[in-house]
């Protein structure tokens, strides 16, 4: 701690060292040795303590070589009793002269701590503004950090979903056509064995009783019908079952070529049993370049929409029609679906994206459709938006980049 100099160097006076207090103190101890009337006077002559004494005798009174002021006494005061009381207001003077100095450095040193506890306690309020900017900085990062782990976590579950549905999507084709196999050969050959039997009409009399009550010719033509009705049923069987297995591509769980008017082809067949009885599914694809991208994540994507589109129309219980429209130019693949169902107000498409967000009632949706869709969008890298008007209908437009990296 530095010392004011100034505390050393200051001219004390009389008055700042002796107040009315100390002087009303040692008042009767002068008096006694005086023996009666006194007064105490200044540098400059004017009494401040006592009253004015004419033709008195006086002691000067002397503070670090420099006379502060002096002790007046009658001339009938022996010089003895004079020379007692000067000594003593001498010592009051050099002990108040002590204390003031003490009490000026100790004022001193308190107001530099008190000076050092500001400064102090400003850079402490500074770091402390820092560290909100901080703590906000980092609740911010934290912020967009459990955006970005929901987000995955979202699209985990979309993947173990998908996964799930592709499992049961391969062990129900193994066990279908299994059975699908054995049948159409089975079939194939009581097919040949019912040509056995038109042969036998040549070594046969057609025109017998027999072969007439039988009505074979009739069996044998009708048969041969049913044989054929049955391996087309068992062909399309085996052909829903390896859509099934395409559209869940159990095969290909990474990033690979994709036909997306395919996969749209796909989505479409797989839906349109859903539609409502008047309800219509319009397809107008073109050829698309090959694109990068999970074959299996991209039909659940365009499931998700289509089958959004086709509870829209559900919703208005009347007759509807699902658009699936493609193309692309030399930068874009462009997809849009869309439906003329009951649309979706400003407030809800603000929401339309949001995970669990659904407008059907408790029971009617998850509210992971446009979510899931959204998520699977952005992670091929492409953009998702919408535009509906209640009671006209909703439109989802899609977009995938033909250049750049894909993540």
């Amino acid at each position: 701690m530095s010392i004011n100099a100034s505390n050393f160097d200051h001219d004390w006076t009389l008055a700042e060292l002796l107040d009315a207090r100390e002087l009303a103190r040692v008042n009767s101890a002068l008096t006694t040795l005086l023996g009666g009337a006194f007064s105490i006077e200044d540098e400059t002559a004017h009494v401040v303590w006592g009253s004015a004494i004419a033709d008195a005798q006086r002691a000067a009174l002397v503070l670090e070589l420099e006379p502060i002021g002096q002790l007046c006494a009658p001339q009938t005061v022996p010089a003895a009793s004079l020379e007692a009381a000067h000594s003593l207001l001498q010592a009051l003077l050099r002990t108040r002269l002590s204390l003031r100095m003490a009490a000026s450095l100790h004022q001193e040193a308190m107001a530099e701590d008190y000076l050092s506890l500001r400064t102090e306690h400003a850079r402490l309020q500074e770091s402390e503004a820092r560290y909100r900017d901080l703590a906000a900085q980092l609740e911010d990062k934290v912020k967009v950090q459990v955006t970005e782990l929901e987000a995955r976590q979202q699209q985990l579950f979309q993947a173990a979903r998908l996964a799930s549905v592709g499992q049961l999507a391969a062990g129900v084709a193994h066990e279908i056509n299994n059975p699908l196999s054995f049948m159409r050969s089975n079939l194939g050959t009581l097919s040949a064995y019912v040509q056995r039997f038109a042969k036998l009409k040549e070594h046969a009399n057609p025109a017998s009783n027999a072969w007439q009550q039988l009505d074979m010719d009739f069996v044998i033509t009708d048969a041969h019908e049913i044989l054929s009705e049955c391996i087309a049923g068992l062909d399309r069987i085996g052909a829903i079952v390896r859509d099934l297995k395409d559209f869940s591509n159990v095969d290909r769980a990474e990033f690979g070529a994709c036909d997306l008017m395919l996969c749209l082809q796909q989505t479409a067949t797989l839906v349109e049993a859903q539609l409502p009885p008047d309800g219509r599914l319009e397809l107008s694809l073109h050829p698309l370049p090959a694109f990068n991208g999970m074959h299996g994540q991209l039909n659940l994507l365009f499931l998700n929409v289509m089958r959004n589109a086709i509870q829209a129309i559900q919703a208005v219980h009347r007759t509807g029609t699902v658009k699936v429209h493609c193309e692309s130019n030399a930068q874009r693949i462009l997809i849009s679906i869309q439906d003329d169902g009951i649309g979706m107000s400003t407030e809800i498409q603000q929401k339309a994206f949001d995970p669990f967000f659904t407008s059907h009632a408790v029971g009617g949706g998850a509210g992971l459709g446009l979510s899931s869709a959204r998520s699977i969008v952005l992670a091929h890298g492409g953009s998702i938006r919408l535009s509906s008007e209640p009671g006209v209908g909703t439109s989802v437009y899609m977009e995938f980049p033909l250049r750049g990296e894909l993540p």
